[in-house]
């Protein structure tokens, strides 16, 4: 009887623990984008922010220390930050414990920091994904059912008035075809997986979707289309994506990297296609990505950035993943980047969902100090199991 009471108690907190590493888990607490030149920018890497200059020199340029004073801390997990291409400035989100609703903005010309406050109203800040859509300037987002919107005008500093989030529509997600709109229909659980191309915002991984739709939001009319969209072959599953930018225009295409890593998806809105290219080199389904004109960029949870160069006329599959070593490696952690970072961005250091067409990193944005677990998922498992095969012999033995 006592054996199989400590068993249970055992048992119990075997799963507690792995639970709460899991909840602990979260996508990188800093960020990778771009500036209307191309050239990578890197914030948060170990109290400092990086630009990694233009694509063809990664490969053997150095990169220049762009901290100064202002920025946010990057003392959050799931991090995300969006191109304005039509300003050159960089809206970041969820980079400060301390204001997990503000707005903070780079200015790439000025090379300046800014805090925009912002009303919340019934956004929920702790469950979101969300896209800046090119044309408009205006944050899309999907939280609890429901589509919200936050217009950025357009913004390369702060204003002293808060700018609201307000609530838009409820979406139907429904799976069927028949050609009718119910507002908020199969929304129930749904995690969200937000792509944006040609100004509309498409939900990816709806349940009972066929693989390769989606689900999409046209943004100028404020529109839910009734039906889905087929593109192709992908599969019906969370992951994390990022649009390409054209020099002039909207965007077309899509890159859709699912959690597994298996492989990288670009989708094009024009021809209602999907291409397969490679997998990331690292399989990291809380990392994040950003993208140009020709590259995709993979910024993991072990602060590591390899990217993927891309032509939308030419690549039609394959490719190859390059690490990119200029960029200092971070470690992102709670107690790392608040203590290593200064008003005056003078510390010590060491390195979307993109602009506008990038989901929020991880499978929510939240405001939480917490930061992703120091044994990882495989670890966890393979502790679990070890322990409770320590158990379950002792058990044997007694018994």
């Amino acid at each position: 009887m006592f054996c199989r009471a400590l068993l249970a108690i055992t048992l119990a907190a075997l799963y507690t623990s792995s639970a709460a590493a899991a909840a602990g888990t979260g996508g990188p607490a800093g960020c990778v984008t771009f500036d209307i030149n191309w050239n990578l920018l890197a914030f948060g890497f170990n109290g400092k922010d990086y630009s990694a200059g233009t694509q063809d020199t990664w490969a053997s340029g150095t990169v220049t220390d762009i901290t100064t004073s202002g920025r946010p801390p990057f003392n959050s997990v799931n991090t995300t930050c969006y191109l304005s291409q039509f300003t050159n400035a960089i809206y970041v989100l969820n980079a400060d414990t301390a204001n997990p609703t503000s707005i903070y903005i780079y200015d790439a010309t000025a090379k300046s920091w800014s805090k925009q406050t912002v009303v919340t109203n019934t956004f929920d800040y702790s469950n979101f994904a969300t896209i800046l859509d090119h044309d408009t300037n205006v944050f899309y987002a999907y939280s609890n059912g429901e589509i919200f919107s936050l217009d950025m005008a357009s913004l390369t500093a702060a204003t002293a008035t808060a700018i609201p989030w307000n609530a838009v529509q409820q979406p139907d997600l429904s799976a069927g075809t028949s050609g009718t709109i119910t507002p908020g229909a199969n929304t129930a659980g749904y995690q969200p997986v937000l792509a944006l191309a040609q100004n509309h915002v498409q939900f990816l991984n709806v349940p009972g979707l066929p693989a390769g739709s989606a689900k999409i939001f046209v943004i100028h009319f404020s529109f839910m289309q009734p039906t889905p969209q087929p593109f192709g072959k992908f599969p019906t599953t969370y992951g994390k994506t990022a649009s390409f930018f054209q020099n002039t225009g909207v965007q077309q295409e899509f890159a859709f990297i699912p959690s597994d890593g298996s492989a990288t998806y670009v989708v094009n809105v024009e021809s209602n296609t999907t291409k397969t290219l490679t997998g990331p080199p690292v399989p990291d389904p809380l990392a994040s990505y950003s993208a140009s004109t020709s590259a995709l960029v993979q910024l993991t949870t072990s602060g590591k950035v390899a990217f993927l160069a891309y032509n939308q006329n030419t690549t039609t599959s394959g490719g190859t993943w390059s690490t990119i070593t200029q960029i200092p490696v971070a470690t992102f952690s709670t107690s790392n980047s608040s203590s290593s970072t200064s008003a005056s961005g003078s510390a010590s250091g060491g390195a979307t969902s993109t602009s506008t067409g990038s989901s929020a990193a991880g499978t929510s944005a939240n405001g939480s100090s917490s930061i992703r677990a120091t044994v990882g998922g495989g670890d966890m498992k393979l502790l679990v199991s070890m322990m409770l095969a320590i158990v379950l012999g002792f058990v044997g033995l007694v018994l």
